[in-house]
Order: structure tokens, then C-alpha cells, then sequence
């Protein structure tokens, strides 16, 4: 168990023949116990001090391990967004690779059904020349036939036949 100043204080000494002076015993005693009791004092003092700078320690404690976990749960979000965004821009390629693909594809079919309609126009004017050098040609067989020549002759006859006609009757009248 501890000394308190009121033990020191009612301490007593047993006298004896050739002891040491009772006063100065005293007063040293009573500066013992001023210094214990301000030792006292100062220790109470310490230890208050000790439990608020305890409990701050705590509360910093708690704000440490509050801040460590909204780090790691920003961390986590972090990681999940990055994960998200990372997955949503592979899907808008993948979107972008079969668009492309579909443009692709549709422009080499229209290039395919223009080349066709291409070669189909080639070969209706290719027919259509055929048959306008035929035509052409026949008529040309036509002018060069010597049924002219007859159409002349008899057109010649019916010329003269008609002046005959005409003639004949303008005698009559």
C-alpha cells in the first residue's frame, strides 16, 4: 500500500537517548511531505492528462480506421468503375466492328447489284447496236435494191398516163 502525506505525517518516532533533534526531524519531514504531495498532485495531473491524450487517441484511432475504409471502399468503387467502363467500351467496339462489318457488307452488295446492272446495260446496248446495224443495214439493202429504179420507171409511166388522162379530158370538156 502507497504512503499518503497524512501517514507520513502522523508518523512518530520513538525517542531515544542520543536521537536526532526533534525539530529539524519535523521540518524535514513537513517539506517531504509538501514535495510528496506535490509529486501527488502532479501525478493525478499526469494521469488526466493521460486519459484525455487516451481518449484523443482513440478518436483518432476511429477516424484512422474510418479513413482506411472509405479508402479501400474508393479503391473497391474505383476498380469496379474502371471494370465497367472497360466492359462497356469492348461492347461499343464489338457495336462499332459489326456496324462496320454491316456497312461493309451492304456497300460491297450494292457495288455487286450496280456492277450487274452495269453489265446488263452493256449488254442491252450491245443488242440494241446489233439490231440498229441490222436496221441500218437493211435499209441500206432497201436504197440500194433496184426496186427503185423500177419505182422511178413506173412512177415515170404513171406521170405520163396521168398527163394523158388529164389531156383527154379537157378535150372532152
Amino acid at each position: 500500500m502507497a504512503l499518503t502525506p497524512l501517514d507520513i505525517h502522523n508518523k512518530e518516532f520513538t525517542r531515544s537517548f542520543r536521537g536526532y533533534d526533534e525539530d529539524e526531524v519535523n521540518e524535514f519531514l513537513d517539506q517531504v511531505i509538501k514535495d510528496y504531495e506535490m509529486t501527488i498532485r502532479e501525478k493525478k495531473d499526469l494521469q488526466e492528462k493521460v486519459d484525455q491524450l487516451n481518449e484523443k487517441l482513440g478518436h483518432f484511432t476511429n477516424i484512422e480506421t474510418t479513413l482506411n475504409n472509405s479508402i479501400l471502399i474508393a479503391q473497391e468503387t474505383a476498380e469496379e468503375l474502371k471494370g465497367s467502363a472497360q466492359k462497356e467500351s469492348k461492347l461499343i467496339i464489338k457495336e462499332a466492328e459489326k456496324n462496320a462489318d454491316r456497312i461493309v457488307n451492304e456497300a460491297l452488295d450494292k457495288s455487286r447489284r450496280i456492277e450487274m446492272d452495269v453489265e446488263g446495260l452493256k449488254k442491252q446496248a450491245k443488242v440494241f447496236r446489233t439490231r440498229l446495224k441490222m436496221l441500218v443495214e437493211a435499209q441500206l439493202d432497201v436504197i440500194d435494191a433496184n426496186d427503185w429504179e423500177d419505182l422511178f420507171d413506173e412512177e415515170n409511166e404513171s406521170d405520163e398516163e396521168t398527163e394523158e388522162m388529164v389531156d383527154y379530158a379537157e378535150t372532152k370538156a
